[in-house]
């Protein structure tokens, strides 16, 4: 083999495997979505969702290695055949994703986790989807064509069932009610996805007459306490200096506290570190405000012990450090304490934007 022919099968195997993780990481997103229905699990409701962003990188670096293979070797048959099946693959993977994040951001909305029927539709549906998922990833991956094949019937036999479901449900007292309701919700979804799409179609565009990709997004962070005169403060200081380009951000606390703690401040003067010097009650939030962050973080407790109607598009995350930390030795205890909240934060700006986010 020569060298060029090796560098072609090197490029190509390095696409194929990346597309082989990516699709591991949709399979358990879909598990993990349903999970967190199915139990009420609101943590890993809103982990799935967070860990939708290295899906997107994922697609959006196989998008790059594909163009670059096809500039670099100018393949033809079926390394082109192959080429064009990935990019597809790609983005589908990274719609199924979507998918699960919705699954996961509706859970958190309900009540309670299904019962009866409904749940016992769910657990049958939901095993039979990831099966044919992960089986259509598996045949994909060892380009399978039989196993490929011998999954798409099993498919047609699901949307079959989901038929019989819906009709089983609209036989109901409350059939008309349901029926209202599920078209309502069609009729919404697919204008959301028409909307996306066409949001998709501008920035093509864009990129095709400028060469200017999409811009990384910039994402609205609260931070949430007690009284957001230590831990948030802290949160929302270590974030603007270590990665100002990545977020807007911002804290509050329940009861704010008249000042904030003076051990803070002069903690942060002595590392060049600047705070506006006063607290924000939560509930001077707007709705508005609330539904344009991203995510809610709470250094302290549940958030949903702080804000009980968390919006449809935003994510609460937990870290529970200790609101004493920074009492007793003082300036030590401060370094600790600046130190787990500069970790974390770093943790979720780089799983958000990737590695090297500022």
């Amino acid at each position: 083999m020569s060298h060029l022919e090796q560098r072609l099968e090197n490029d190509l195997s390095k696409i194929r495997g990346r597309v082989a993780e990516q699709a591991n990481l949709v399979v358990k997103a879909v598990r993990d979505s349903i999970h967190a229905l199915q139990t009420g699990d609101r943590r890993l409701a809103y982990t799935t969702i967070l860990n939708d962003h290295p899906v997107n990188r994922y697609m959006r670096q196989i998008d790059r290695l594909c163009h670059s293979f096809i500039a670099v070797h100018l393949p033809s048959a079926g390394h082109l055949r192959l080429l064009s099946a990935v990019i597809r693959v790609n983005i589908e993977l990274e719609r199924i994703g979507d998918y699960a994040v919705t699954i996961a951001r509706e859970s958190v909305q309900l009540s309670a986790p299904p019962t009866g029927v409904i749940s016992r539709e769910l657990e049958r549906m939901a095993g039979e989807t990831l099966l044919t998922l992960t089986q259509a990833c598996k045949a994909f991956n060892e380009l399978n064509a039989e196993m490929a094949r011998s999954t798409m019937p099993l498919i047609e036999q699901m949307e079959g069932s989901l038929d019989a479901l819906y009709g089983e449900m609209m036989s109901s007292d409350q059939h008309e009610k349901i029926k209202d309701t599920l078209a309502i919700f069609v009729v919404f979804t697919q204008l959301k996805r028409v909307a996306d799409q066409a949001k998709n179609l501008c920035e093509e565009t864009v990129f095709a007459a400028t060469g200017q990709q999409k811009q990384a997004k910039v994402y609205k962070v609260l931070f949430i306490d007690e009284d957001n005169g230590l831990l948030s403060q802290m949160a929302e200081a270590v974030a603007r200096v270590n990665f100002p380009e990545s977020g807007l951000y911002r804290s509050a606390g329940r009861t704010p506290a008249r000042a904030i703690d003076e051990q803070l401040t002069d903690f942060l003067d002595k590392r060049g570190i600047k705070i506006s010097g006063e607290t924000t009650a939560i509930e001077k939030l707007t709705q508005q405000e609330l539904a344009e962050q991203y995510i809610i973080v709470s250094l302290h407790g549940a958030v949903e012990s702080y804000i009980p109607n968390i919006p449809f598009h935003t994510t609460a995350v937990e870290w529970n450090l200790d609101e004493n930390a920074s009492e007793g030795e003082g300036s030590q205890d401060m370094d600790d304490l600046y130190r787990e909240i500069a970790l974390r934060v770093k943790d979720l700006m780089e799983l958000l934007r990737g590695e090297g986010a500022s």
